[in-house]
């Protein structure tokens, strides 16, 4: 005896059709996430590397900071309108140690680094640390994008806290001067030199600042 076969009704073929809608709609869900937390993640992880890019570059300049007594008349490390400048040393083979004016800036939500050309000619050291950074922007190199603000902070030889940098000043002004208390029956103490350096830079979309530390003069 052969049995009549029997396929799916209407009915049976419409739910089957929609829980492969429904199933292929939570799939697509779950990839389209994936996606784009892949792609967050990776715009956060290149942000990220550019900042620590950026960093290093200052670790290297705040590590050949001179001293005041080999600046040559001017602030080993100053600061005005969103700018940080220094002087730093530079050293290569076969080549006598020059000077360099090296300055850091946000503008236009954009951290740049600007460079003066190494010399021993304190004539030419005198006219870069005076030039205009409105003039200059074409000698600027961007080191990061999304950049709103810049803070600053030192650490003073034989001081017990940091002390907060107006980088704001609407002038050219050396770091103020930290003066170690006096002991009692011995001479005054001499301002004393500043060691560290905390900067720290505030990111478009982000709550918290990027802060490195680093030692002034370590090399």
């Amino acid at each position: 005896m052969v049995r009549p076969q029997r396929g799916l009704t209407l009915i049976e073929l419409l739910i089957a059709i929609t829980v492969l809608a429904v199933v292929a709609v939570l799939g697509w869900r779950g990839l389209d996430s994936i996606v784009r937390s892949r792609i967050a993640l990776t715009a956060e992880m290149e942000r990220t590397r550019g900042v620590q890019l950026a960093f290093a570059q200052m670790e290297r300049d705040c590590a050949n900071i001179v001293s005041a007594e080999a600046s040559y008349g001017h602030p080993p490390l100053a600061a005005e309108q969103q700018r940080l400048v220094m002087i730093r040393r530079v050293a290569t083979e076969n080549q006598p140690v020059r000077l360099q004016i090296v300055s850091y800036r946000v503008k236009d939500g954009v951290l740049y680094r600007r460079a003066s050309r190494p010399t021993r000619d304190l004539a030419e050291l005198d006219a870069a640390w005076l030039e205009n950074p409105q003039n200059i922007s074409r000698e600027e190199v961007a080191l990061e994008a999304g950049v709103t603000s810049i803070a600053v902070r030192v650490w003073a030889t034989n001081a017990n806290n940091w002390r907060a940098v107006d980088i704001n000043a609407p002038q050219m002004e050396p770091l103020p001067a930290v003066t170690v208390p006096a002991i009692p029956n011995q001479p005054a103490a001499a301002p004393a030199a500043y060691t560290g350096l905390e900067i720290s830079l505030q990111l478009q979309g982000t709550a918290n600042r990027m802060t490195k530390v680093f030692l002034l003069g370590a090399v």
